[in-house]
């Protein structure tokens, strides 16, 4: 059975962020705030990271691993300790039109679950493991739909 050729966007390992990203919120804070705000809005927010900003420079990001490990293990208040203290500052970025694919291979080179999106230099986006596997299970939810409807209309033309 003839299958129509694909656009490299429908195989989920070509598909760019542009497609896959669904939130333009990306929440912020800056190096000099502490590590108190920064907990604060990732709880309000229920997101576990969060990009450090400068005059809309990415300076560094910072996790709630990086908050639990750098000051509560370390023996820090959160309330006196600033997020340019604890943040990581060799960020690993992508840009929108860089595909599935590549976000995973650099999770994975860099053990990492985030990474921050960016557009012409811009920073327009976060995009965590999660987003990836959202993205995963309904591509495979359509793939499995197409070959049931085919099964089906090779079933109902043989009758």
């Amino acid at each position: 059975m003839d299958h129509p050729l694909r656009r490299p966007e429908e195989i989920l390992a070509y598909r760019p962020l542009k497609q896959i990203l669904k939130s333009g919120n990306v929440w912020a804070v800056a190096s000099a705030d502490t590590v108190q705000t920064a907990v604060r809005i990732m709880e309000e927010k229920n997101i576990g990271f969060l990009v450090v900003l400068e005059k809309d420079a990415i300076v560094g990001v910072v996790s709630e691993r990086d908050c639990l490990r750098r000051v509560v293990l370390a023996g820090k208040t959160p309330q006196a300790t600033a997020v340019k203290d604890i943040m990581v500052e060799n960020v690993v970025k992508v840009g929108i039109e860089d595909t599935f694919a590549e976000c995973l291979r650099l999770m994975h080179a860099h053990g990492i679950r985030h990474l921050p999106v960016l557009e012409k230099g811009r920073l327009v986006g976060v995009v965590s493991i999660r987003d990836l596997l959202r993205e995963v299970v309904e591509h495979h939810a359509r793939i499995i739909g197409e070959l049931e409807r085919e099964r089906m209309t090779m079933l109902t033309s043989t009758v």
